[in-house]
């Protein structure tokens, strides 16, 4: 007898073979693993800044502080990073309409989540290349950054 197929629980962000890495849990939220590297690749672009003592170590995950966001200049630069290019302008009104942000209109941690979680649901493989691009292999651990071995500056307010 064959087992049954197509597996229940191989669906759009939970498809990953390797076992337990999983991008969206059973209820098609962020994963806690998936939660924990984009703390990282956001704490990397947002004010205020994690402390420049730890974000100098190698292969330390970054957590942003309470109440950090994107700025404009951090939102343009983790797009070049991640994509290549920023956001166009249309795009950034869309991410203002419709995503959590500041009253003043910079994109939240729980914004970039909603990023996160909508770009799973639609394409998976987008989301393993951001990460792959911000140095997670397909296990969702650092293993390299493209900007690693420069040292960082200290940030500027």
């Amino acid at each position: 007898m064959r087992a049954e197929t197509p597996e229940p629980s191989r669906v759009q962000g939970r498809r990953n073979n390797i076992a337990n890495v999983q991008l969206l849990d059973d209820e098609g939220g962020i994963s806690d693993q998936l939660e924990v590297c984009l703390k990282h690749i956001f704490a990397k672009y947002c004010v205020p800044p994690p402390p420049v003592s730890v974000a100098s170590a190698k292969h330390i995950l970054l957590v942003p502080p309470e109440g950090a966001y994107l700025s404009q200049d951090g939102l343009d630069q983790w797009a070049k990073d991640t994509n290549g290019h920023p956001f166009s302008q249309e795009t950034k009104e869309e991410l203002v309409e419709f995503l959590d942000v500041t009253e003043s209109g910079e994109l939240t941690f729980k914004g970039f989540l909603q990023i996160y979680q909508l770009q799973t649901e639609n394409d998976e493989e987008e989301t393993w290349r951001d990460l792959s691009n911000h140095g997670f292999d397909r296990t969702l651990k650092l293993v390299a950054t493209r900007t690693e071995d420069i040292t960082p500056t200290e940030p500027q307010p």
